[in-house]
Order: structure tokens, then sequence, then C-alpha cells
């Protein structure tokens, strides 16, 4: 799930790049920026997705916190009506989801955290 995360906020970054160019923004220069911005931040859940994918411990972290932002993110679009509703709805359930499986023991497990040491 943070790997989608990822890239679709690399599919945005990219479209804000793509219009920046093609399309009549008010700021060439701003939009530019923006889309480089926002895959700028991609990189950080991708490299946590592929962190979680290799079962490294430090990728859990990031995710956590990634999630934990989506979900003002999330209720923010809801509260904007129209069709940002069904789109923060769907952020908000995969950010909550995505929480549980990553404190589900089978998944501290997984990733080596919190297991005592037995003498």
């Amino acid at each position: 799930m943070a790997g989608a995360q990822g890239a679709a906020l690399a599919a945005w970054g990219i479209v804000m790049l793509v219009m920046g160019i093609v399309g009549d923004p008010d700021s060439p220069v701003q939009a530019e920026a923006g889309g480089l911005t926002v895959l700028a931040l991609a990189a950080m859940p991708l490299a946590a997705a592929y962190g979680l994918w290799r079962a490294r411990r430090w990728s859990r972290g990031p995710v956590l916190i990634i999630q934990v932002v989506a979900l003002p993110v999330a209720w923010t679009m809801i509260q904007s009506g129209g069709p940002m509703i069904a789109a923060g709805a769907a952020l908000g359930a995969a950010a909550v989801a995505e929480l549980v499986l990553l404190v589900h023991p089978a998944a501290t497990d997984a990733l080596g955290i919190g297991r005592t040491v037995e003498r």
C-alpha cells in the first residue's frame, strides 16, 4: 500500500510537470517547482515500501508517519465536498488499514521489532 501511495504521488508530480510545460498555468515556474516537490515527496513512501518489501525494520517508522499525516489530509478532502469525498474516504481507509497492518504482531515479528532476547 505504501508503494501505491508513492506511485500515486509520483504520477501526480509528473502530471504537474507536464501541465506546467504544455498547459497554461499562472506561473510556469511555480507549476514546475510544485511538480518537482511532489516527485521528491514521492521518494519517501517509495523508499519505505522497498524497505518493507525487503523486511527492513527502519522502513516501518516512515510509513507510520506518512499514514498519520494522511489522516488529516483525508479529513480535509472529505470536508471539501464533491468528488473529493470519495478520494478522501479512500485515502482515509487506506491510511487506517495500513496503520493496523503495520502494528499487527505478524508485521512486527517479520520486521524484527519488539523481540525479546531469550537467555
